[in-house]
C-alpha cells in the first residue's frame, strides 16, 4: 500500500516488541527508517530484516533519553535519510513493581528519564526540522497505566501519564507549524518488557487467562500497536493532533467489575 512512500522516520526501541514491529512495518509502507535501541546486536537485527525484506534501514544504538545521543540520531537520520517526516518516540523501561516505600529517588529518576524526558528531546529536537517543511508527525508511546491505577509500577505510571500531557502542551506548542503530536496508549502487549507477565502464566498453566479483563479476552501483539503508529505516522491522521488513543482491547473502557460467567 506504501502508506508511508517517500517519507524518513525514526523509530527509538526498534531492537524488540512494538518498536521492531513499527519498524519494519513502517518500512514496508515506503519509509526509510533509522533504527534506535540502546542494544546494538538487536537493533542490527531490525534493521537487517528489513533490509532483507527490501526495505532501507539505517540501525543506530544510542540511548533514547541522552541528549547528545538525540540530537545524534536524529541528525544522521537528516544526513543520512535526506530529511525527517515522522519520529515514534517509543523507548521505554518499567521498573517493575517496586512497593512504594522501596523506590528511591534515583529509581524515579531513571525511569523519568528514559520515558518522559526521551519523547520531549524527541519533540525538543524534530520538531524544528519538520517545522521548516511544514509537516511532520511525532509519536510517543504512553500507556493504559497512565490513564488508570494498578496497570504499572508507580514511577512508570507517572512517566506514561507526563507523556499524555507532553503530547497534549507540545500539539499545541506547535499549533500551526502543520506537525502533529500524538501519543498511543497500549494494553498489555506481549514484549520484553512485559514477558515475566507471560513467563509466570505460562508456568502455571493459565496463559489462556492473560488479558481476560478487557472486552476482547486476550492479550495484544505488538503488530496491533504499530498498525495504530503507522496510521498516525500517515497523512491519513492528518486531522488527528494532541491525543492519546488507548489500543487495550477496551481495557480502559470500564471500571473494575465481576465478569459473569455466560
Amino acid at each position: 500500500m506504501a502508506r508511508l512512500s517517500g517519507k524518513r522516520a525514526i523509530v527509538t526501541g526498534a531492537g524488540s516488541g512494538i518498536g521492531r514491529a513499527s519498524a519494519t512495518l513502517f518500512a514496508a509502507e515506503g519509509a526509510a527508517v533509522l533504527c534506535v535501541d540502546k542494544v546494538p546486536a538487536a537493533v542490527e537485527e531490525t534493521a537487517s530484516a528489513i533490509a532483507a525484506a527490501g526495505g532501507k534501514a539505517i540501525a543506530v544504538a544510542a540511548d533514547a533519553g541522552a541528549e547528545a545521543d538525540v540530537q545524534g540520531f536524529i541528525q544522521k537520520a537528516v544526513t543520512e535519510l535526506g530529511g525527517l517526516d515522522v519520529v515514534f518516540a517509543n523507548a521505554g523501561i518499567s521498573g517493575g513493581m517496586v512497593p512504594l516505600f522501596e523506590q528511591s529517588v534515583e529509581f524515579w529518576r531513571e525511569i523519568l528519564r528514559v520515558n518522559l524526558i526521551g519523547p520531549f528531546l524527541a519533540i525538543r529536537h524534530a520538531a524544528p526540522i519538520m517545522m521548516k517543511q511544514g509537516k511532520g508527525s511525532i509519536i510517543c508511546t504512553a500507556s493504559v497505566a497512565a490513564l488508570r491505577a494498578n496497570a504499572g509500577g508507580h514511577p512508570y505510571s507517572a512517566s506514561k501519564a507526563g507523556v499524555i500531557s507532553l503530547v497534549q502542551t507540545s500539539a499545541n506548542s506547535l499549533a500551526g507549524s502543520g506537525v502533529r503530536v500524538n501519543a498511543i496508549c497500549p494494553g498489555l502487549i506481549e514484549t520484553g518488557m512485559t514477558r515475566p507477565i507471560f513467563e509466570r502464566a505460562r508456568a502455571h498453566g493459565s496463559e489462556d487467562k492473560i488479558g481476560q479483563l478487557n472486552p476482547l479476552l486476550r492479550h495484544g501483539e505488538p503488530r496491533e500497536i504499530a498498525a495504530m503508529a503507522l496510521f498516525l505516522a500517515s497523512d491519513d491522521a492528518s486531522y488527528v493532533n494532541g491525543q492519546a488513543i488507548a489500543v487495550d482491547g477496551g481495557l480502559s473502557s470500564t471500571h473494575p467489575f465481576t465478569r459473569q460467567r455466560r
